[in-house]
């Protein structure tokens, strides 16, 4: 998958899992942040991003884990993620 099919399917993703309404895809900026001055989202939805990673991807993150924040902080750095992990095979993150 390239990385603008990954980075639109990842927007939609969030978009769905967030139940974000009056936002679609071409609404969020591949670097925009995820959280706080960006799009403006919290922890709880942190929590939301990470089971959907989880079901539709297989990605296992570590909560405690100081990438965590990295992965989470753009479209473009969940999109790294899920690459990687396809790449690695699935190593803890």
């Amino acid at each position: 998958m390239g990385n603008a099919a990954l980075y639109k399917e990842l927007k939609i993703l969030i978009i769905e899992t967030l139940e974000l309404e009056d936002v679609g895809p071409e609404d969020i900026d591949d670097a925009t942040p995820l959280f706080n001055d960006g799009l403006g989202l919290d922890s709880i939805d942190a929590l939301e991003i990470g089971v959907a990673l989880q079901k539709r991807y297989g990605i296992r993150l570590d909560p405690e884990s100081t990438d965590v924040k990295r992965h989470f902080s753009s479209i473009a750095d969940l999109a790294n993620l899920v690459a990687g992990w396809n790449q690695g095979g699935g190593a803890q993150a």
